[in-house]
């Protein structure tokens, strides 16, 4: 639901917690009426709530086998109340706290109701009964998919209501990457079920979880070892900021932008991660260029411009053997490509460009145009997405333009002054109704994706190591039409501006 105050969580989103609980109210109506072993239901739900706890400490979330065993040993009332005590006292990190405890309580005890249901329908509890495991397998192997299934319904309704993602988006990836994990969730709480059945009794039972825990345990080893890896990630960006001051902060808005245009597209969570991660570190390679280069007042000479080119390569050697920074490595050596073929530092074009890199170039330019640097003040967003427009198909790939435009539509975005000089006075955030469409010059339509039409007009400035949309492509000659950000536009006050050429590389 985000990290909002309890007053501004959408109405939708609201609506849709109190729908939650009062039907997880209404499948415990019945409790009075069961003849279930009540101390069965108070040690299930000791026992979740006890091994909760232990799980957060390992970096688990939930202990999914307790619940699943009670769906397959209790009535579907009691099974779902397993749930809600561990559930409630659940720490919650993010406000609205009593909202989102209730949320996960009622979603928890909605799947767990639907699973034990599902089971005793299938003959599952029968089977537990008389210790036949292949059935109570069998019943599982349909129970568990509804859990997964339910989960993702209810998660994915909360996702498009609270945080306004598209429909396609909120519920695409949820339910069949959950099934391999929940499967074997499933079969732990079969054997716990089964054993607890049987003459051994409930101590049997509570074994099963001793070798579930360290298997857990180990991986969440492996998951701070990633925070590890993004916590290099940080320090990277630093250095690069600190070495670059008229940057700072460059790399995480460009990040930000290219989430932006990644959930746009529809991708995946975890190819969204990459994607934020390759907009974050797409410059890193200016660690390996002199400082004196970077920070140079007047115009760079050939020499000097090669040397800056140089640093998608460096980046992309930087980053050599991070595993999850695979495909985020192709956005860093890339993200200076132009559709057209004309960029670097190999002359990629079309298709031949990464995806990522395609996502990482239109959010690097975008941000140019929308910070303020030493010799230009920042342009307004519609400007700079008029800009991106008239670019698209020859330097920037429509289809990112035409994301990142109707990302803009929905959430806005804020420039932030990159600059240590004084800010200039910031224009106002455009109007959806005025965010222009991403067709290219001419009122044409966006070209595909992937195809290079022919150019007809000077596309803008390839984006600079700094970000800089503002540089013109090495060469001697400038494109027609100028300096494409700084065009009828004064440097702020107290700022100089560049001459021709300058930044080219920068």
């Amino acid at each position: 639901m985000g990290s909002v105050p309890a007053a501004s969580v959408p109405a939708g989103a609201r609506v849709c917690a109190a729908a939650a609980v009062a039907a997880a109210g209404a499948c415990l109506l019945s409790l009075p009426e069961l003849r279930t072993p009540w101390w069965a239901v108070l040690l299930l739900a000791a026992v979740y709530a006890a091994c909760g706890q232990a799980g957060r400490r390992a970096g688990l979330d939930a202990f999914y086998p307790v619940l699943l065993a009670a769906a397959f040993l209790l009535p579907p009332p009691a099974a779902a109340l397993v749930a809600v005590p561990g559930t409630l006292l659940t720490p919650v990190g993010d406000p609205p706290r009593p909202l989102r405890r209730l949320w996960r309580a009622a979603s928890l005890c909605l799947s767990v109701h639907a699973t034990a249901w599902t089971y005793w329908v299938l003959g599952g509890r029968d089977a537990v009964v008389a210790s036949d495991l292949p059935r109570a397998l069998l019943a599982a192997a349909f129970a568990v998919p509804v859990f997964c299934l339910t989960a993702a319904l209810l998660d994915g309704a909360m996702r498009m209501l609270a945080d306004r993602v598209p429909a396609r988006a909120a519920w695409r990836h949820r339910f069949v990457p959950s099934l391999p994990p929940m499967a074997v969730h499933g079969l732990a709480g079969v054997m716990m079920a089964v054993l607890w059945r049987s003459p051994h009794g409930p101590a049997a039972a509570l074994l099963v979880l001793l070798p579930m825990y360290v298997t857990w345990w180990v991986f969440a080893q492996s998951d701070r070892e990633r925070t590890a890896h993004r916590s290099t990630v940080r320090a990277l960006v630093r250095a690069v900021d600190l070495k670059d001051g008229y940057t700072r902060g460059h790399s995480e808005r460009v990040g930000q932008a290219s989430v932006m245009i990644a959930r746009e597209l529809g991708m995946d969570d975890d190819r969204v991660e990459v994607i934020r991660f390759a907009g974050i570190l797409h410059d890193v390679g200016k660690i390996g260029v002199p400082t004196r280069l970077l920070r140079k007042e007047g115009p760079l000479t050939p020499a000097e411009r090669r040397a800056i080119e140089l640093h998608p390569e460096y980046g992309h050697e930087m980053t050599r053997g991070i595993g999850f920074l695979e495909e985020a490595r192709a956005a860093i050596l890339h993200h200076h490509e132009r559709l057209d073929g004309s960029g670097y530092p190999y002359g990629l074009s079309g298709c031949r460009i990464p995806e990522c890199a395609r996502v990482v170039a239109v959010a690097d330019a975008f941000d140019a145009m929308t910070s303020t640097r030493s010799y230009r003040r920042a342009r307004p967003v519609a400007a700079a997405l008029e800009e991106l427009a008239r670019c698209a198909g020859t330097q920037f790939d429509p289809r990112m333009v035409t994301a990142l435009t109707g990302a803009l539509a929905r959430h806005g975005w804020n420039p932030v002054v990159t600059s240590d000089e004084p800010a200039p006075a910031a224009a106002p955030p455009a109007a959806p109704s005025a965010v222009p469409s991403a067709a290219p010059a001419g009122g044409a339509p966006p070209a595909p994706p992937c195809r290079v039409p022919a150019a007809t007009e000077s596309a803008a400035e390839s984006a600079a190591p700094s970000g800089d949309a503002a540089a013109a492509p090495p060469g001697p000659t400038a494109p027609a039409g100028g300096t494409a950000v700084a065009v009828g536009r004064a440097p702020a006050p107290g700022v100089r501006a560049r001459g021709p050429g300058e930044g080219a590389a920068r």
